[in-house]
């Protein structure tokens, strides 16, 4: 199946669109080369341009990590879900660096719960008679770059298409908890929290929001690239005020660590067995979705490949699926059908398309130079032998 339009998620109908379809691509048959060369000319051109969509969109694999981040915050939005009493939501911080999959990591999670949520109930609970509000059980909002109160309020009534024109800051809270309740939402997905910066005034002013958002009965899941070493954890109090003072507001300095439990979701490592072997497992996940036509069985996970990929990676899976995929287009480009570490290292790894994305919130990764080969001096003349008599 080839790619359409892709939904855009931070509307409602676009989560909508991306939750229904977020499975329903259809990687290109396995062919074998002979195969291959038995089709038209049209055929091929065909079948090589399903290949190319293939490998543009290979499918998010469960890591030891992801697993870990699943485990959490699956419970944590089903235990919220099932509350009846008042009382506040406890939410989750998921952290982790840029590339690593956090995004998708918590769409998924959020997806898998809506769709179980909506099998349950069939209708929304929250519905008033008479009205006929959508039922959304999660609403995935992007943070603003420059996040203040009111322009959080606005993204997040953004979502639901809800008016925000000529509004004040209590009329937008306002209109804030009467969308996520009229509309039945039990998760609140807020990505890029990291774009608050703590030392401004208006950014702690704005975690103070979100986290009055909770109060509102949803599961709030703040998304961001080193949480702990933002200032979220500590809202920033100690950097903005100095030692010692007192904490603005009357928070304490461990208000938000009480409320939201913090999941790292890191990147591969390759320091201990496990961790290596867990890294080849992920390098045969990927290898077994790939269409190349001379491809054998441990492309990736023979010899030194692994170690190669994690050279080149640093072990951040977006990272693995950049290079992964440039490399299958130039293999299949120049005939090779085939990934190899000479092929490989004659690309460059760059980020170039990493439009709205805030570099100094630290969501694109550092990207490991690729590695220099050692020539081989085996025959070099190093001159006469010194005289050693």
């Amino acid at each position: 199946m080839m790619v359409g339009d892709i939904p855009v998620r931070d509307t409602l109908v676009g989560w909508g669109a991306w939750r229904l379809a977020r499975h329903g691509f259809t990687p290109a048959p396995r062919l074998s080369l002979a195969r291959w060369r038995t089709l038209s000319p049209a055929a091929k051109a065909a079948h090589d341009l399903t290949r190319a969509a293939t490998h543009a969109n290979l499918p998010l694999l469960g890591t030891p990590m992801s697993r870990a981040v699943d485990r959490l915050l699956s419970a944590r939005i089903r235990q919220n879900a099932f509350k009846a009493r008042p009382a506040t939501r406890s939410g989750v911080m998921v952290s982790g660096g840029g590339y690593q999959g956090k995004t998708e990591t918590v769409c998924e999670i959020a997806a898998a719960f809506e769709d179980s949520w909506r099998e349950l109930h069939q209708t929304n609970l929250e519905t008033v008679p008479g009205t006929r509000d959508a039922w959304v059980p999660v609403a995935y909002v992007q943070t603003p770059v420059t996040a203040k109160p009111k322009s959080t309020c606005k993204a997040i009534l953004d979502f639901y298409g809800a008016p925000t024109k000529r509004m004040d800051l209590p009329d937008l809270v306002a209109q804030v908890a009467a969308s996520l309740t009229d509309h039945g939402t039990k998760v609140l997905i807020l990505d890029d929290i990291t774009r608050l910066r703590m030392h401004r005034a208006d950014d702690q002013d704005t975690l103070d929001l979100i986290r009055a958002f909770m109060s509102m009965h949803v599961t709030l899941v703040l998304v961001g690239v080193d949480i702990p070493g933002s200032g979220l954890m500590n809202e920033g109090r100690a950097a903005a005020h100095g030692p010692g003072r007192r904490p603005v507001n009357g928070w304490e300095p461990t208000q938000t660590e009480r409320r939201f439990d913090l999941v790292e979701l890191d990147r591969f490592r390759y320091d201990t067995p496990e961790q290596i072997t867990a890294w080849s497992a992920h390098l045969a996940g990927v290898e077994n979705h790939l269409r190349l036509l001379k491809a054998r069985s441990g492309m990736l996970t023979d010899g030194t490949m692994p170690e190669y990929l994690y050279a080149r990676t640093n072990g951040v899976v977006g990272l693995l699926e950049r290079l992964v995929e440039d490399g299958c287009t130039e293999a299949i480009a120049g005939g090779t059908e085939r990934l190899t570490e000479s092929l490989l290292n004659s690309l460059p790894l760059a980020l170039v398309d990493a439009t709205g994305r805030d570099a100094h919130a630290g969501e694109i990764p550092a990207v490991p130079a690729r590695p220099r080969r050692r020539r081989n001096g085996a025959f070099d003349d190093h001159g006469p032998t010194p005289d050693t008599a």
